[in-house]
């Protein structure tokens, strides 16, 4: 049996950067309005003119977490790529970055759609792959393009999302390393899954020129009952995995919470009794980039200095599906 843990990480923003005095110009709001609601400043948008779709920000954020872990890109056996957003639907994303990257090893590519617990899924499943021997350094990534799922008339979500991506190789520990995840859980409700929802597009109901017309076929959110439950399963899964590794929310140095809504964020930090101060926050500056949100908090917060080796980090995400997943982790 292994111990895994998290060898190195990257992120790529999108360089164009919306702010909410920019949405002021689409829909009726204001940077005021949005900003005591949800915390948000600004987000990143992806060009059209390609460059920026979720596999080439993939790229640019593993070269990144490659060079930070001392690995090659042939030393990968094992590529996740979570997302909602992928650039087609057929090849996987997963597969398309294992060609941009160069891997020629055959590594096995998996995408996964959980929407924003999608890193953290993807965190404790290559933690599994590890610990059985099954990989030996897994790509875990969370890239979304949402800007092409929101409805920029709808002025109660467009404000909220945004692109980008982050990535983290997650590799077996050496004998002995402080540095290991310790304990993870996963779980899902599917019978909350009308509170976030996007009905046209599938198999069931093929995207129509009416569709398109009504502006039906974009992403759907019911944001109360979204709240309530999300607050709720982050704070129960957070409590979870320290009762399970044998941890006092005391011990905890950093929460690395989905970054959705700041209020969603503060509620949590109450419900496991922390304070702000331990939470890990960026959504100013990003919005609600789905499966990107933790990883690119977690690069963001080791790259400024604050996240250091040794110290005790708690992933805490929620998304569609409804889908929720926790790690607790010595980085």
């Amino acid at each position: 049996m292994y111990e895994a843990k998290i060898l190195g990480t990257g992120m790529y923003a999108p360089k164009k950067v919306m702010t909410n005095f920019d949405l002021e110009k689409i829909v009726e709001t204001s940077d005021q309005w949005i900003y005591e609601r949800t915390g948000i400043r600004e987000r990143h948008i992806c060009s059209t003119e390609g460059g920026e779709w979720p596999t080439d920000m993939a790229l640019y954020a593993t070269r990144d977490a490659l060079k930070a872990a001392n690995l090659q890109p042939n030393d990968i056996d094992f590529i996740i790529f979570a997302s909602v957003t992928p650039d087609v639907k057929l090849p996987n994303s997963a597969c398309i970055l294992q060609v941009k990257l160069g891997i020629t090893n055959n590594c096995t590519c998996l995408d996964i759609s959980v929407a924003c617990s999608g890193f953290v899924y993807g965190v404790n499943m290559a933690n599994s792959f590890i610990k059985t021997g099954l990989a030996k350094n897994v790509l875990v990534v969370g890239s979304e393009m949402l800007s092409r799922e929101v409805n920029w008339k709808d002025r109660n979500s467009c404000i909220l999302f945004g692109d980008g991506c982050g990535v983290a190789i997650v590799g077996r520990a050496e004998a002995g390393s402080e540095s290991r995840i310790l304990s993870t859980i996963l779980n899902s409700d599917g019978t909350g899954g009308e509170y976030f929802d996007q009905p046209v597009g599938g198999a069931v109901t093929p995207i129509t020129p009416t569709h398109i017309e009504e502006g039906s076929h974009f992403m759907q959110m019911k944001g109360k009952e979204m709240f309530k439950v999300a607050t709720r399963t982050l704070a129960e899964n957070g409590r979870k995995v320290l009762e399970m590794a044998g941890v006092s929310k005391e011990e905890i140095d950093w929460v690395v919470p989905h970054q959705a809504n700041i209020r969603i964020i503060e509620t949590t930090a109450n419900l496991l009794g922390m304070g702000m101060d331990k939470m890990i926050v960026n959504i100013d500056k990003y919005g609600n980039t789905s499966a990107a949100t933790v990883p690119i908090a977690f690069h963001e917060a080791i790259t400024d200095g604050r996240i250091k080796r040794g110290d005790l980090v708690l992933f805490d995400a929620f998304g569609a599906g409804l889908t929720a997943g926790a790690t607790l982790l010595r980085y």
